[in-house]
């Protein structure tokens, strides 16, 4: 699993690295079911694994909505894998990320597990969000996520903003329905994609 880059670096993967069908061992064997039901869903759905720039836009979107430096579109694959997302300019002086990232890194895994929106205003007010990977590699102090949970139940995913600037708890109800409404885009785009 690749963390996320340090400052000005890309990761370049286009993609999950193994096709699905593949085994999978260790810790994360006990998830092998649901990523399998996960690619299975994707791929009768006619939804492709690699970077896209409809999704790329609805990311964009996102996060201007919000006023946020970085959204993402995040398929749970092998690790999570970033179809759609916006950063800050390669020159900007703000960490660039790239489109993978550890499926135990970030907020993510918590919006993938509670299956509903996960607003932290500012992540560090509450010591169980505070400790995160992506606190110490970006700087990151708020985030908004929501997952992408498909008609069938299936969880595809999450869209989520982050800053390194925390925000107004009177702000937290706004930017969470920003990204619910984000969230819905990418559900409403998937389901127009031809099934096979």
């Amino acid at each position: 699993m690749r963390a996320l880059p340090r400052r000005n670096m890309r990761d370049l993967a286009p993609g999950p690295s193994a096709p699905p069908g593949t085994a999978v061992t260790g810790p994360q064997a006990q998830q092998a079911p649901e990523l399998a039901q996960r690619y299975e869903l994707l791929e009768r759905l006619g939804v492709s694994t690699a970077a896209s720039e409809d999704f790329d836009e609805l990311a964009r979107d996102m996060a201007t909505q919000a006023g946020f430096l970085y959204g993402f579109v995040n398929l749970f694959l092998e690790q999570q894998t970033f179809v759609g997302l916006h950063q800050p300019p390669t020159d900007s002086g703000y960490v660039i990320v790239g489109r993978t990232m550890s499926r135990d890194h970030g907020w993510c895994p918590e919006v993938m597990a509670r299956k509903k929106a996960l607003p932290l205003h500012d992540v560090h007010a509450s010591p169980r969000f505070s400790g995160n990977h992506v606190v110490d590699a970006v700087g990151i102090r708020s985030y908004f996520g929501a997952p992408l949970i498909h008609d069938s139940g299936t969880v595809l995913g999450t869209v989520c903003v982050i800053d390194p600037e925390k925000r107004p708890l009177s702000e937290a109800r706004r930017l969470r329905d920003i990204v619910i409404n984000a969230g819905s885009q990418v559900m409403s785009h998937i389901a127009r994609a031809p099934v096979r």
